[in-house]
């Protein structure tokens, strides 16, 4: 089994659960601040007459379990519905996960996703 968790920009967010939902059994969305190699927003302040430019970007972590087979199909979907072109798009991480337990079925493994 492995942990595919995509970080990528908040508007995307959307996109990437569609594109994931009949793929996976569930997955976790967690929005946050993030700082990369995406360009930052700039700020009005100051009543509108200043501005700043934002120490970050909004972004959301999408994290799901899938077993070996289906990580290729999983990170393809997930590629496809954030992709911008444009540095900022986001990152995917993919680690190995030793052991799953359901806490309602007390299923273990690949049953319990």
């Amino acid at each position: 089994m492995k942990r595919i968790e995509a970080t990528v920009h908040i508007d995307k967010t959307g996109a990437v659960s569609n594109a994931i939902k009949d793929l996976v059994g569930g997955f976790t969305i967690l929005e946050g601040n993030g700082r990369g190699s995406g360009e930052r927003q700039t700020m009005r302040a100051g009543r509108g007459t200043g501005t700043f430019i934002a120490e970050f970007n909004k972004v959301a972590t999408v994290s799901t379990i899938v077993d070996d087979s289906q990580v290729e199909k999983v990170t393809a979907a997930i590629i496809d519905a954030s992709f911008t072109g444009k540095a900022g798009d986001g990152i995917i991480v993919i680690s190995s996960v030793d052991d799953v337990i359901n806490i309602a079925s007390k299923k273990r493994g690949s049953e319990a996703l």
